[in-house]
């Protein structure tokens, strides 16, 4: 059995045992986005991931991962590294399951994160230095305890988690044409698009980049797990170098049709046109995705596509710079 097989087999497991709760993971809502399929010639879909609990589709691999866990497991906790959408998720998918977690942050993690991650029951742990100190510190506390280490994207029940948004839209929507997807460590892309290989198969997965952040994409045209130099961006989520043992690469080799980058103004324009079109403000890594539909017109034109608008989570101050960045522009096509 291949790995994409594993993953459509995990998947289906977990839709099969109670994966939705009320405190837990939610189905979120596929939009019809009427105004803007008028402006771009197609037939445009939105998957809400941004009105998931915790504002991200993080949780959905969180719970995947800790549901999976031995009784003993379970008692003992789990520990990972993250101030962002993960550690959030993974907290209140521990809050959900009642499963004690423990993350990992760097001594520069801003008060309204480190706040909202304690309040969701996890303890909090400050590491001095960058994130990657963070990570390196809480595989080292996995390495040396009972505790398991629940990575954000290199883990397959962390991916099979995510893979469970695929069967969402196909139960709604079954003729897709086109799957917009952003990608950073290849989780998500690779959960749905292992999914949709046997749901969909006749679906195109288009990757999309911020081309600030190319790396993914640059590991898989190089064939290897290499440094790939960044700058900062927007798309923050899908930021971020990878694992060296990475399993998302060969995936996203494998399952990706399709790949595209977009620029900053791009990205801002795509959050702009959400905000006017729906009233929803979303973060970067979201915007990336639609920002694709909307630059690239002339491949989506007649289809039935769905952009996977992946999370929420951006300070005020944040969407702010980005609107401010487009000047009169605010959200053209």
């Amino acid at each position: 059995m291949s790995l994409s097989d594993t993953l459509f087999s995990k998947t289906t497991m977990l839709l099969k045992n109670n994966f939705y709760s009320e405190k837990g993971v939610h189905k979120t809502p596929l939009l019809h986005a009427v105004e803007l399929s008028k402006l771009l010639g197609c037939q445009l879909y939105l998957k809400c991931e941004n009105l998931q609990n915790t504002g991200s589709f993080k949780i959905r691999g969180a719970t995947s991962a800790i549901s999976r866990l031995s009784p003993t497991q379970k008692m003992a906790g789990v520990v990972t590294a993250s101030s962002g959408n993960h550690g959030v998720g993974t907290a209140l998918a521990g809050q959900s399951l009642g499963v004690p977690v423990h993350i990992y942050v760097p001594e520069s993690v801003s008060a309204i994160k480190a706040d909202k991650i304690i309040a969701m029951g996890a303890s909090l742990h400050k590491v001095s230095g960058g994130t990657e100190n963070a990570e390196r510190k809480a595989q080292e506390v996995a390495a040396q305890s009972p505790l398991t280490y629940i990575s954000p994207y290199n883990h397959i029940d962390v991916i099979a988690g995510q893979g469970t948004i695929a069967h969402e839209i196909v139960d709604e929507l079954p003729k897709i044409d086109s799957l917009l997807i952003s990608v950073g460590g290849g989780g998500l892309i690779s959960g749905m698009a292992a999914n949709m290989r046997h749901l969909s198969p006749a679906t195109e997965i288009v990757g999309i980049w911020a081309e600030h952040s190319p790396v993914m994409l640059t590991c898989m045209e190089a064939g290897k797990v290499t440094h790939v130099p960044e700058l900062p961006t927007l798309s923050d989520g899908t930021a971020g170098g990878l694992d060296d043992d990475v399993i998302t690469l060969p995936l996203c080799q494998a399952l990706i049709n399709q790949t595209r980058l977009v620029s900053e103004m791009d990205i801002a324009n795509a959050m702009a046109l959400v905000k006017h079109y729906h009233g929803f403000t979303i973060e970067g890594a979201a915007g990336a995705a639609l920002a694709c539909a909307i630059k690239y017109p002339e491949s989506f034109v007649g289809k039935t596509i769905v952009v996977v608008l992946c999370g929420a989570n951006i300070t005020d101050k944040k969407f702010t710079d980005a609107m401010n960045m487009l000047g009169d522009d605010n959200g053209t096509i």
